[in-house]
């Protein structure tokens, strides 16, 4: 039986008519999960399975490559290939939302409205591991997770830097941590993808940042390179802002 034979599928039409397909499975606090280069693989949908079995309702969006593919060479190469074409990606402009978060974000808020509660999670990994700050723009997001955050790439010192966000809706991120909303972040110290935006996160955010980091030159903090600390603190996360007491 294939992984995904347990989930869901269907799709998501945002106001502006754009439509991207979803895999859904579990009961609980909505969460979801934005899949990494090359798409959503057999460990993108093992980490999501967890997520479920700690009492979540997960969504996994489809932006690229293909379901339950291979994380291999030739299958990296594809997906980044169609990114890069892509208009709905940003892959190095500085100080530019990439048009994804909008569909993201009209996703986020029916879900919440939906299951109701104090708001869904939203975790982004790699490629897409700066779009649950833009997602949390929206205030339906209530728990975003940054894994090891790679747009735009970091070709040189600004766009190491970058957050992947207009000024506007930095200004909003900005507000949002003020008002209570902590953002969790995981990355490998040494991981060159990720430039030093977790440096810029905390200069933007102070304390409501809370950074996880893990030695060595490691990428994939929640699947090729899983760290199992990492995961757990995930998942305590979404337990601490979704799950309402009692």
């Amino acid at each position: 039986m294939a992984l995904l034979d347990r989930w869901t599928r269907a799709e998501h039409t945002d106001s502006g008519g754009v439509t991207h397909p979803t895999y859904r499975r579990g009961t609980g606090p909505g969460v979801i999960v934005v899949h990494e280069i090359p798409g959503i693989t057999t460990e993108v949908i093992g980490f999501a399975d967890e997520v479920v079995d700690a009492g979540f309702t997960v969504v996994m969006p489809h932006l690229f490559g293909t379901p339950e593919g291979p994380a291999d060479a030739a299958h990296i190469l594809r997906s980044v290939g169609r990114v890069c074409v892509s208009a709905e990606f940003n892959k190095l402009a500085l100080g530019v939302t990439s048009p994804v978060a909008q569909w993201l974000r009209s996703l986020a808020r029916a879900l919440h409205e939906e299951l109701g509660g104090p708001g869904v999670g939203a975790l982004g990994m790699c490629f897409t591991g700066g779009f649950a700050l833009a997602m949390m723009v929206d205030p339906s997001v209530a728990a975003p997770v940054v894994a090891q955050p790679s747009l735009p790439f970091a070709v040189g010192k600004r766009r190491g830097a970058d957050l992947n966000l207009s000024p506007a809706d930095l200004d909003a991120v900005r507000q949002r941590a003020a008002t209570g909303c902590e953002v969790l972040g995981l990355r490998y110290r040494k991981d060159p993808a990720t430039g030093t935006r977790f440096d810029t996160l905390t200069r933007e955010l102070g304390d409501r940042f809370l950074r996880v980091e893990f030695e060595g030159k490691g990428h994939a903090t929640l699947t090729e390179h899983r760290q199992q600390a990492g995961v757990d603190r995930v998942l305590a996360f979404f337990d601490e802002k979704l799950h309402q007491p009692g």
